[in-house]
């Protein structure tokens, strides 16, 4: 056990950039690297992608991510923890592990994480009694969808995760783990905390830390309200959080880099997708954010402590991603003068061209981008068309492909239907669509397990 570690946050969502982990690995004094990669939706995506290549469905990005990583890593003693296993963490540890070997890294462990992924277990939990209703809706009709599932998937703790650092793991694969798990996991490790109410506070502390850190730049001035105060943007440090044995932490990013760490953005990204702040509840425990301390230090440096939690709770978040149909859209754009009632005039060819064409669609939504399309129904329309330029995005739902395909169609007729100016790009191909349904399982439900590959 250590009496401190020093962890890093190398992304923060699938997309995210990479320069600022390799600067972070090169100067941060790194014991440890966290990558976030994963949304609610992703895990679905993840899975159609896996039912057409059994090799597929892990986040395509980990294994050039990795590649770049894993040596600066070994060269500074850094162990590398992501989710980007997605629905396939196996496939993922095991291209990570070829990886490694490619580059000549032997004895490089690769650890994944398995037992997020309960698909294959949805009949035996329906026939234990569990209902499965959606925690948002309070539907309990899951048989409506039950033959449109394609994923399943859980929210774990970090055992798994702090079980792979206990077996040595260089570098740890995970699944649908909670986003802060994968800093919460070699908290635990390193500093001997465990799942008891002796460590219920020191266990909410790391779940705070966690939520702080895991959408990187997001506490170092990314997503702020004070976007114009924040410099250099575009070569932002990410985070990096000094956790000490008594449960507080100092977060900082390495000097020279873009963006700002101060109590303010703390602050931000502390409340950013919570509810009830006072019971943040996670896999690893219920955090209470409202007993938090924050000490700005200067210098990029903020103090976080006096953090407390409660315990674990009895229940864990299942995301049922299930297959709900088509959606066909479009993007069209229309200039000064009069650029507003062109807009206005090609929706009104656009709902006739949608009936001549016999168009079945369950919901058509327009948005004027530039006027409501952030806002909706919110935002006032302008009395007097004087602006430069208005788009109107157009989105159909369907049952079906066939059914999408026609909305691409009418976009495409304005081209001579539409007002004069009328512009746009390629037409959008229809996309199919994946809902989610949220429901909670008892935790005795869940098990994980761990399996090391190496170089």
């Amino acid at each position: 056990m250590k009496d401190a570690l020093r962890i890093g946050a190398g992304s923060g969502f699938w997309g995210d950039a990479l320069d600022p982990a390799e600067e972070l690995l090169k100067g941060g004094e790194l014991d440890y690297m966290s990558m976030d990669y994963l949304a609610e939706l992703t895990m679905a995506l993840l899975q159609r992608q896996k039912l057409k290549n059994p090799e597929a469905g892990y986040i395509p990005d980990i294994v050039p991510h990795l590649r770049t990583l894993m040596p600066l890593a070994r060269e500074h003693g850094t162990r590398l923890i992501c989710n980007g296993g997605g629905v396939n963490p196996r496939a993922g540890a095991r291209r990570v592990a070829e990886t490694a070997a490619e580059q000549g890294l032997k004895g490089t462990r690769v650890a994944l994480v398995e037992g997020d992924d309960v698909l294959h277990r949805l009949d035996e939990l329906l026939a234990s009694g569990e209902t499965l209703a959606n925690m948002e809706t309070g539907d309990e009709d899951f048989a409506a969808i039950r033959d449109r599932v394609v994923a399943a998937n859980v929210y774990t703790d970090a055992s798994g995760i702090a079980g792979a650092l206990a077996e040595e793991a260089d570098v740890v694969i995970a699944g649908r783990v909670s986003d802060n798990a994968l800093y919460v996991g070699p908290i635990m490790h390193e500093l001997g905390w465990r799942y008891d109410a002796a460590h219920a506070d020191r266990v909410g502390a790391a779940i705070t830390i966690g939520h702080v850190m895991e959408c990187a730049a997001a506490c170092t001035g990314g997503m702020s309200s004070r976007f114009a105060e924040m410099p250099r943007m575009g070569e932002v440090g990410f985070p990096i959080a000094e956790v000490a044995a008594d449960g507080s932490a100092v977060i900082s990013k390495l000097p020279g880099t873009g963006g700002r760490v101060d109590a303010h953005t703390i602050k931000e990204h502390l409340v950013y997708e919570i509810a009830d702040p006072g019971n943040y509840i996670m896999p690893d425990g219920i955090a209470d954010f409202t007993t938090l301390r924050l000490t700005d230090l200067g210098d990029d440096r903020v103090r976080m402590d006096n953090m407390t939690g409660k315990g674990q709770p009895d229940r864990l978040k299942l995301i049922v991603g299930y297959q709900d149909g088509w959606i066909g859209e479009g993007l069209l754009f229309f200039p000064w003068p009069y650029a507003l009632e062109r807009a206005h005039k090609a929706r009104e060819t656009l709902g006739e061209r949608f009936r001549r064409l016999g168009l079945q669609a369950e919901q058509i939504h327009f948005d004027l981008v530039g006027i409501n399309a952030l806002h909706g129904p919110s935002a006032p329309i302008p009395e007097h068309d004087d602006l430069n330029e208005v788009g109107l995005r157009v989105a159909v739902r369907t049952r079906t492909r066939e059914e999408a395909e026609k909305v691409r169609r009418a976009c495409s007729q304005l081209w001579i239907m539409g007002p004069g100016g009328t512009s746009f790009g390629t037409p959008m191909k229809p996309r199919p669509v994946v809902s989610v349904w949220p429901t909670l399982i008892p935790r005795a439900a869940v098990s994980q397990s761990v399996d090391i590959l190496e170089a």
